[in-house]
């Protein structure tokens, strides 16, 4: 079952991947193996997945949300989908 996540890392920064097997990776993290990123930044939590029946699909929403920007990551994470194009870049700088 693929996933998109996030990670919030213990020095506040967020680190978003995406996983055939969620759980699994997720403990990668947090044992230090996942990545350099996470090693350097922990402990790890997880703060948000989203499901993708392809991970194909995953990859792709993972890339779209690492181009964002926190506030709209955050934005992501609470649940607050409606601030999300108000949080966009090019609507930013304009």
């Amino acid at each position: 079952m693929p996933n998109v996540y996030i990670l919030e890392c213990g020095d506040g920064s967020y680190y978003v991947g995406s996983a055939r097997i969620l759980e699994l990776r997720v403990a990668e993290h947090q044992s230090g193996i996942g990545c350099a990123y996470t090693a350097k930044r922990q402990p790890v939590k997880l703060v948000f997945s989203e499901w993708f029946d392809r991970i194909d699909d995953a990859f792709e929403r993972e890339k779209q949300v690492q181009g964002w920007s926190r506030a709209k990551r955050k934005a992501l994470i609470d649940g607050r989908l409606g601030d999300l194009p108000g949080l966009s870049r090019s609507h930013s700088e304009s």
